[in-house]
């Protein structure tokens, strides 16, 4: 990913989570040399939908709504002042909002998106089509999820997804960057479906090959959170698992002040629908902030 420039967007809402998410873009652009962009969509009316409805009123709620939109950049203005960003550019956009926010991320080349997003937490991970899902799953750029209120914030701990993967070593020196001024602790969570070795046949099973299999593991993960030590600044601890990892992370994460981050492949428009991926599954159940870090950020 290209390093210039190093611009952080902040997408808003004005809800209590863009709240959150406004305190996640200061303190990010502060502690790592960022500028801050802020923008809100207008999503268009839907013109002549409603029988009697005439031009004119479409027109004046049209006039009203961008209207509230500019005071509501105004404050987002001036909530990251009183966080310590001066000048932050603002922008209003009008159209759907997925595709206004990453349009915009692409004009301004941002190395980071933060939003703000509601935890959906475990009995309800299976919904779909919010705005900060269909913007990860779409953008080739990090994105930080905020959410979990005013207390979840700055992390005092860093859990990280590793699969060995490039987008998890990408990920984990992000956060690491992120987390570091805080003095967070961090975990390296690798987690494994099945065994990390079986043999064709069948000899996984033996007790002594299992133990091998999962030494040799733990010494790659160990090597992995070594050089990311001096990214955050502190040891790391390792965590071998054996089941979805989607989970394994999730219970690494519980707690408060807790700062996620995963690697994605991203679903690309065919794909849009598919689920299951750990991403995906990290993303709508965590109750913090989350990190997503894409297979080939731009």
């Amino acid at each position: 990913m290209d390093p210039s420039p190093r611009i952080v967007l902040l997408a808003t809402d004005g809800s209590e989570d863009a709240e959150l998410a406004a305190r996640v873009a200061a303190d990010v652009a502060t502690t790592t040399g960022r500028e801050v962009h802020v923008v809100h969509v207008v999503e268009p009316l839907p013109r002549y939908a409603y029988p009697g409805i005439t031009p004119e009123i479409y027109s004046l709620v049209h006039d009203k709504r961008k209207a509230r939109a500019g005071e509501l950049l105004a404050r987002e203005a001036d909530r990251l002042r009183s966080e310590g960003i001066e000048g932050a550019e603002v922008h209003l956009r009008e159209g759907p909002i997925v595709d206004e926010i990453l349009d915009l991320s692409d004009e301004l080349r941002a190395s980071l998106i933060v939003m703000g997003s509601r935890g959906l937490g475990l009995v309800q991970n299976l919904l779909l089509g919010s705005v900060s899902e269909g913007v990860v799953h779409h953008c080739g750029r990090p994105v930080l999820v905020a959410r979990g209120g005013q207390r979840a914030w700055p992390p005092e701990r860093v859990i990280v997804g590793d699969d060995g993967s490039e987008m998890a070593r990408q990920a984990a020196e992000f956060a690491a960057e992120i987390a570091k001024p805080f003095g967070s602790s961090g975990v390296l969570v690798c987690a494994y479906p099945e065994m990390p070795e079986i043999d064709a046949e069948g000899r996984s099973r033996d007790p002594r090959l299992v133990d091998d299999a999962l030494r040799r593991s733990e010494r790659a993960l160990r090597e992995r959170a070594n050089k990311l030590e001096g990214a955050l600044g502190r040891r790391l601890r390792t965590q071998i698992a054996l089941g979805d990892p989607a989970a394994a992370i999730l219970r690494e994460a519980e707690g408060e002040k807790v700062l996620v981050a995963v690697g994605s492949r991203g679903l690309g428009p065919v794909r849009r629908m598919r689920l299951g991926s750990v991403s995906t599954k990290v993303l709508r159940a965590a109750k913090g902030p989350v990190l997503v870090y894409p297979l080939e950020a731009i």
